[in-house]
């Protein structure tokens, strides 16, 4: 009988860490905050915010924490990419 986790479920745990730790380190508490309501409502939205802001940090081009307005900002960006509209005929 294995009691162990599966590697590949232990690798994802410890990816998790990592980019839990990075976020937590790239953003403010209120950034962070706003980063979880954003994924309950748009989870991949989330995901490409998280993805863009942990490449950031490890290139080194985030010196200090993203705060909740600049956050704020690289949402609205990013929602502006895709937002289209439907006219009626």
């Amino acid at each position: 009988m294995y009691y162990g986790k599966p590697e590949n479920e232990k690798e994802k745990e410890e990816e998790a860490a990592r980019k839990a730790e990075i976020l937590r380190r790239a953003l403010t508490i209120e950034a962070r905050q706003r980063l979880r309501n954003v994924s309950l409502v748009r989870p991949e939205l989330a995901k490409n915010v998280e993805n863009i802001i942990i490449n950031l940090y490890l290139s080194g081009k985030i010196t200090e924490p993203i705060d909740d307005s600049s956050l704020k900002q690289i949402l609205l960006q990013l929602t502006k990419k895709r937002d289209f509209r439907i006219r009626g005929l």
